[in-house]
């Protein structure tokens, strides 16, 4: 039996250590998307992680890490799995337009579900590869988490970056190899240590933005 109410209370402790804006709403709203995801990993198998009180850690206070990095009205989540970091930002800033792409009938299947049974109306769930989706409008801020290396990322998904948006890649250890060969027309602008509470494994955060070195 799943002990909802530490769930609650990691989560709303990591959000204040976090120092980040998320108000007892979207918290709830969190924990209910939790829910889903726990009930529908019993039987698609969506995430390795099967503990909800573990996913409290490895999912959901790790995509809120990023949240302050996420800036526009617009980002597309590349490769979202189950809604990971997607999902995530679209219940914490009801007011951006999200986009989460994920090529798996399943993931997708359960992303479209999740926009419905939480009311998400700013989420966009496309069913696609990324390499082949096309969007007429561009976004502000382009995110992927555990989805290729940086320069594969950047290959398969920049053509979606509006101009003066930016990439933001979310990774283990310090993604500094892997930007070497970056395509030329991305620079990389920063990386960004990050700290989740609870998780002693490394994180960071590479940022990139389009234009010619």
């Amino acid at each position: 039996m799943t002990d909802w109410g530490a769930c609650e209370r990691r989560l709303a402790a990591g959000i204040e250590t976090l120092g980040i804006d998320v108000g007892a709403p979207a918290q709830a709203q969190l924990i209910a998307y939790l829910r889903e995801l726990s009930t529908w990993n019993a039987t698609y198998n969506l995430t390795a992680v099967r503990d909800p009180l573990a996913m409290v850690t490895r999912h959901l206070l790790d995509s809120l890490s990023v949240l302050d990095f996420v800036t526009g009205a617009s980002v597309a989540d590349i490769g979202s799995g189950p809604g990971l970091p997607g999902l995530v930002i679209a219940i914490t800033r009801p007011r951006m337009a999200v986009t989460v792409v994920e090529a798996n009938r399943k993931k997708a299947a359960f992303l479209r579900h999740a926009r419905r049974r939480l009311e998400l109306d700013n989420v966009t769930v496309v069913q696609e590869r990324v390499e082949s989706f096309e969007s007429t409008d561009k976004f502000d801020s382009v995110i992927c988490r555990a989805f290729a290396a940086a320069d594969e990322c950047a290959r398969l998904a920049g053509h979606l970056i509006a101009p003066g948006g930016r990439f933001l890649l979310m990774k283990g250890r310090d993604p500094a190899e892997e930007l070497v060969d970056l395509p030329l027309d991305f620079r990389h602008v920063d990386t960004v240590a990050l700290s989740v509470p609870g998780l002693e494994a490394d994180r960071h955060l590479a940022i990139l933005e389009p234009g010619l070195i």
